[in-house]
């Protein structure tokens, strides 16, 4: 009996045995690379330096720097392999700091393989070489901001079974070659910030595959084609700062599955036609601006429903627009009608409303409708000519950025502490006003308080130390006086000796040149509040950066 029990545990043993080296070699076997591959890569590698850049807004990944060559390149960074044959389908090197040309002849070329390649965010000044075209099974290739110059390669046509390209952000210059017509698999196409030219590509018009198309930001000139509804799957059409001119087609807006259109700052003119559509749009993204429209163009807007965002800034139409069109488009949440002369109804509501710019728009008061909208975010009226006092009800909308810079202010109705009371301010650009004291009561919540180029005088009020999140303040040409509130009093900078120190207690004890830091004086402040910059002035004029720009 025991043997027998015995002979069932050896067994199960050995069984277990079994499947765990079955696991082991499988697993050995899925990620081993092919010597081929491995010597193609560590070559690839060696054509280029490693020059690792600055930047605000990425940071390098020196994917190749930990690379190790005689091991198994499947586990390298940025590779990955397939599955059963350990061929290299995908590199993906973005951001590495490579720095140098890609040749002709580059090992890259050998990866035969390949699927996916993104070298995007490098340095590769140069010419993109026609061995592109031999890399045939890719399906996504993206080289954006790769320092890339010269034609698009014609053999990119080769690559049939592309979805995904991307070779923005480069200095690609001439037309697309007809070549992209053979890319019947192409789903998106992003060729933004470049030199390419010509008319509209009609290379284009016979990939129904594609939903996103992105031309912004190159030289394309000439007119939009009348058959753009061939492009029946398009989601995204990008054309925007391009030189195109003359009407827009009608069709273009009954793409049925068009979600995202912007043409803003080109040369369009003429009407807008949008005629009856049998289906709902699902347009949700509408920009128009920078144009110019020659003729009243809100009946046809309130056809699209559902719209998110609406861009009609600087339209030029020299027609007054009647915002009542407005009415129909209750998912609206952005809208920029700045540049244009407005009517607008003191009715209107829109009830999803959070960003609205009406910067130079000839505007006299507070528009009256403001009352009715509870989820703004963001106002800009800056620029026009709105004379007096703000009025309270204004605060009591708290919108946490607010630009009423540039117009004809002087005060504030109500108590000084109307601000303070209501909350909700983050960002206040009050500047190039006409405003006097007293100076507003702030929230805690203020970050950012703009209030150059008024008329406040007397001291600095103490109770900006009470802002504990304030971050950038700017007080310059006021006509203040007396002493410094104590948050503001220490000035420290390694190049501005005579300010380190020692402690200002009034504006009596130096001149403005000396308490405005001067041309050559970048300075910070360090209290125990979290103010971490400060602008009274600096003279070197350095451009302040506003949430709304």
């Amino acid at each position: 009996m025991h043997s027998c029990i015995d002979r069932k545990i050896r067994s199960l043993c050995f069984m277990f045995s079994l499947s765990d080296l079955i696991l082991v070699f499988t697993s050995s076997a899925k990620h081993l690379c092919p010597p081929d591959q491995r010597e193609a890569l560590w070559e690839f590698k060696n054509e280029f330096s490693v020059q690792k850049l600055d930047s605000s807004w990425w940071e390098s990944d020196l994917k190749t720097e930990r690379w190790r060559n005689n091991t198994d390149c499947c586990s390298w960074d940025g590779i990955s392999c397939d599955s059963k044959t350990g061929k290299v389908v995908e590199l993906d090197l973005w951001g590495s700091s490579l720095n140098g040309l890609l040749r002709s002849n580059s090992s890259l070329f050998r990866l035969q393989h390949l699927q996916s390649l993104n070298l995007s965010t490098n340095n590769l000044p140069g010419i993109l070489p026609d061995s592109i075209g031999n890399l045939k099974y890719l399906r996504v290739l993206k080289l954006r901001y790769c320092n890339f110059f010269g034609n698009i390669p014609s053999s990119l046509g080769n690559l049939s079974y592309l979805t995904d390209l991307d070779l923005s952000v480069n200095r690609f210059s001439g037309e697309l070659p007809d070549s992209m017509g053979n890319l019947n698999r192409l789903s998106e196409l992003q060729l933004r910030y470049n030199n390419l030219g010509g008319n509209f590509p009609a290379v284009l018009l016979n990939l129904s595959s594609l939903t996103q198309i992105s031309l912004s930001y190159n030289k394309f000139k000439g007119m939009i084609p009348s058959n753009m509804s061939s492009l029946t799957n398009l989601e995204s059409l990008e054309i925007n700062g391009n030189l195109f001119h003359g009407s827009l087609p009608s069709p273009l807006f009954m793409i049925p599955s068009l979600i995202l259109l912007n043409l803003e700052g080109n040369s369009f003119s003429g009407p807008i036609e949008i005629k009856n559509i049998s289906s709902p749009s699902k347009l949700e993204v509408l920009s128009l601006g920078e144009n110019n429209f020659d003729a009243p163009i809100q009946g046809s807007m309130s056809k699209l429903v559902g719209l998110r965002t609406l861009e009609l800034n600087y339209m030029n139409t020299r027609i007054t627009l009647d915002l009542s069109f407005l009415t129909h488009l209750k998912s609206l949440s952005y809208l920029d009608l700045s540049g244009n002369d407005l009517k607008v109804s003191s009715t209107l509501h829109l009830p999803s409303l959070g960003f609205l710019y009406l910067s130079s728009c000839n505007i006299v008061e507070f528009p009256k409708f403001l009352q009715s909208q509870t989820r703004l975010l963001l106002l800009d009226i800056s620029v026009n000519q709105i004379e007096g006092q703000v009025p309270e009800w204004f605060w009591r909308l708290q919108i946490p950025h607010v630009n009423i810079s540039q117009n004809y202010l002087t005060g504030f109705d109500g108590s000084a502490d109307v601000i303070q009371r209501t909350g909700g301010v983050v960002t206040l650009d009050i500047s190039s006003n006409a405003f006097r004291d007293p100076f507003p009561l702030l929230p805690n919540s203020t970050e950012y308080l703009f209030a150059s180029d008024n008329i406040f005088s007397g001291e600095i009020p103490w109770t900006i130390c009470d802002l504990v999140y304030l971050d950038r303040l700017v007080l310059s040409n006021n006509n203040f006086s007396g002493s410094i509130p104590p948050c503001l009093i220490f000035l420290v900078s390694p190049s501005c000796e005579s300010l380190t120190s020692r402690k200002i207690t009034s504006l009596g004890s130096c001149n403005q040149t000396t308490l405005l830091v001067g041309a050559q004086c970048r300075y910070r402040l360090y209290t125990s509040k979290v103010i971490r910059s400060i602008g009274f002035q600096e003279l070197a004029n350095r451009t302040i950066v506003r949430p709304w720009l």
